[in-house]
């Protein structure tokens, strides 16, 4: 096995004790006070709490102290449980991002102890930051269907606007200029009691927004539904057409319509929640089976049809085919490639130890071996990423000895002969790159958690920056981009999925003149992860959005296993508009999504401390795809001897000719394939 390295840095020792900070929420910052010799005991923070308006900033000072109340030289680190909302700068002054109620907290260690862990060995301050909304500019009532009648009620909504520009979805309260033609209730209902015309008001903090309604008398007689199918599986949609109709069998224009399901479960089935749900574009979805009784209202007229759903039953089983064991250290991502001599080969990176990637001969996968090692000057090789035609790799560094982080370039074009380095790029890149991505002899690779470089490797031993793209909106951020048919999709927290035209789209748009062409947010602003798919069965364009978020906490070099939490959000994707519209999700309880991958309608997640999730995502997707019975198989790759023993935390996924790899953080390297719940399978021993 050959092994080369770029600016090798010594092992780094792990520290067995409470959890470090990750380094995406620390801002680290020393701030002298005056000395004494005793341990700290308290840590006075100046001011003890703020209130700041977006964009305002304010200086905080410490002074550490002993039990005798005396002043202390000591050092204090500050961090921002929320740095997309609110920051600290290494000079301690506090910037506020956006709105809300955040929590900044001070840290003074106690003894030899780091200064950049939370830890028992630390005196502990909180210090509250509320950043007050800016008033409102607007308020908009949504627009109205062109007919209205008596006798029927529809929702109604409003938005609003602040003086920064940011969209508000305040408490409105609502009013009508003629109470006997129309009203609306304190939950947006607005009732049409009788033909003429009124106007409604919507108010919130002093700003008022009005439309005018004009109210028909009612045409219609009766309503007529059917569905374009009386059987379904649980989690396909059934389509129904409804509509109301007046004396002369005509339909009715803008006719609003209500739907409601009632459900007879089979005897032997107790489960909880709802059963089956009907959304106001006419789809149909059981997430249970049973038989499913739609109900479909509107102004005292009513009509009915029923869906049996079945069981989808797409259940697998596992087998562990092979194994690269990594138990020394942490494992990050993965690669898995056909390489130029015909052999197939994976790489995975490495977190918080000393900068390896490992590369292994996977041609035949119950026989993986490391055929090569690469060590960068760096503690975490967080991605890796192999070009489309196999000749190189890049690989991300983060935490050098020198603080000149980048990238590696690496010659792959025969692993089993030896990895050789070409190249290493660090200009602007030395805040860390996190992740990269290689599409069309371009690398697409983070800097500091803020934008993207893109660098043209048409000579992948000499590559050079073309284009950047960063958003400006406050305290943004990024964790991750992937390129597909020309468009870049970067994951970017709150600001949630933005695609960019770098060639495949219709602005114009290149590698060196990147051109923004729209997003979708969701309210959590965990967006972490994104893998953008064309849907096989519906032609649909579709972004798969993952979350991270550890609210049960992170513990990287203790004992005991970690907890992620949040799911996939699944958007349909207006190729015209720009926009993402969130119709589905797949949700596991008591996990976390990582990295996800899909292939041939076929959705396979790193769902940390829940393993490898494997999901059924054909045809139009609606509802929780999870209580649907969608999931088609689940492994959790437990190992006694692991970095956290028998502490599953699987990274990432790929599907590669009929297997499955995935790396796990406490593990290193797996291959598993899926088997009918009948054949014999090998559970596996840990090699």
């Amino acid at each position: 096995m050959l092994s080369q390295s770029v600016n090798p840095i010594p092992p780094v020792a792990r520290s067995r004790g409470r959890a470090r900070l990750p380094a995406w929420i620390v801002a680290s910052m020393a701030l002298a006070v005056p000395a004494a010799a005793q341990e700290p005991t308290e840590l006075v923070v100046t001011p003890s709490e703020l209130s700041l308006e977006v964009g305002e900033t304010a200086q905080l000072q410490a002074e550490v102290r002993d039990a005798s109340g005396a002043a202390m030289d000591s050092q204090v680190v500050f961090f921002s449980r929320a740095r997309r909302y609110v920051g600290v700068t290494p000079a301690g002054m506090v910037e506020a991002h956006r709105p809300g109620e955040h929590t900044l907290i001070a840290l003074a260690p106690v003894g030899d102890g780091p200064a950049d862990r939370r830890s028992e060995a630390s005196v502990r301050v909180e210090i509250p930051v509320t950043v007050a909304w800016p008033p409102l500019a607007s308020v908009d009532v949504a627009p109205l269907p062109s007919s209205l009648y008596a006798g029927t009620s529809l929702p109604v909504s409003a938005a609003a606007t602040d003086e920064s520009g940011a969209d508000r979805k305040p408490e409105f309260a609502w009013s009508s200029s003629d109470a006997s033609v129309a009203t609306v209730s304190e939950h947006g209902m607005l009732m049409l009691h009788s033909e003429g015309s009124a106007t409604i008001t919507a108010s919130a903090e002093g700003v008022r927004g009005t439309a005018d309604l004009s109210v028909a008398a009612n045409p219609a007689v009766r309503i007529e539904v059917s569905p374009d199918g009386i059987e379904a599986r649980t989690g396909d949609v059934v389509w129904l057409d409804a509509s109301a109709r007046d004396s002369a069998g005509n339909a009715v224009p803008d006719y609003p319509l209500q739907y409601a399901v009632f459900t007879r479960t089979p005897p032997n089935l107790v489960a909880p929640g709802a059963a089956a749900f009907v959304e106001p574009d006419g789809a149909f979805v059981a997430e249970r089976a049973g038989l499913h009784t739609v109900v479909v209202s509107g102004g005292g007229l009513t009509a009915r049809t029923s869906i049996r759903a079945v069981p989808r039953n797409i259940r697998k089983d596992w087998e562990i085919v092979g194994r690269g064991p990594v138990r020394d250290r942490h494992t990050s991502d993965l690669w898995v490639w056909e390489g130029l001599d015909g052999r197939d080969y994976a790489v995975t990176g490495t977190w918080g130890a000393d900068g390896h990637a490992y590369f292994w001969d996977v041609t035949d996968p119950s026989s993986v071996h490391l055929v090569d090692t690469v060590r960068v000057n760096a503690r975490t090789v967080n991605d890796v990423k192999v070009s489309p035609d196999g000749k190189f790799a890049v690989i991300s560094r983060e935490g050098a000895s020198d603080r000149k982080n980048g990238l590696v370039v690496l010659d792959v074009s025969n692993p089993t002969d030896g990895v050789r380095v070409l190249s290493r790029y660090d200009d602007q890149l030395t805040g860390g790159v996190h992740n990269v991505f290689v599409a069309d002899e371009h690398i697409y690779a983070l800097s500091a958690g803020r934008r993207y470089d893109i660098l043209n490797a048409e000579d992948p031993a000499n590559p050079y920056r073309v284009g950047r793209f960063e958003l400006d909106t406050p305290g943004h951020g990024i964790h991750d981009v992937w390129v597909h048919e020309g468009i870049a999709w970067s994951s970017n927290w709150t600001d949630g999925i933005v695609a960019v035209d770098v060639g495949g789209g219709d602005l114009g748009g290149a590698p060196n003149d990147p051109k923004m062409i729209g997003s979708f947010t969701y309210p959590s602003g965990w967006n972490h992860a994104g893998f953008p798919y064309r849907s096989q069965s519906t032609g649909k364009m579709l972004v798969f959005a993952g979350d991270e978020n550890f609210p049960w906490s992170f513990d990287p070099n203790g004992e005991l296993p970690d907890r992620a939490a949040g799911w996939v959000h699944i958007a349909e994707w207006d190729e015209d508009g720009g926009q993402g519209r969130e119709v589905a999700r797949y949700q596991v309880p008591e996990a976390g999504s990582h990295n996800l991958w899909v292939e041939d309608d076929i959705l396979y997640v790193g769902y940390y401390n829940g393993g490898l999730r494997v999901v059924d995502v054909s045809g139009d997707l609606r509802g929780d795809l999870y209580t649907q019975g969608r999931e088609i198989a689940f492994f959790e790759p437990a190992d006694p001897d692991g970095h956290k023993k028998n502490a599953p935390f699987v990274w990432g996924p790929q599907p590669f000719k009929g297997h499955i790899f995935l790396t796990d953080w406490n593990s290193g390297l797996w291959v598993v394939k899926l088997v009918d719940p009948e054949t014999p399978r090998n559970m596996g021993e840990p090699q």
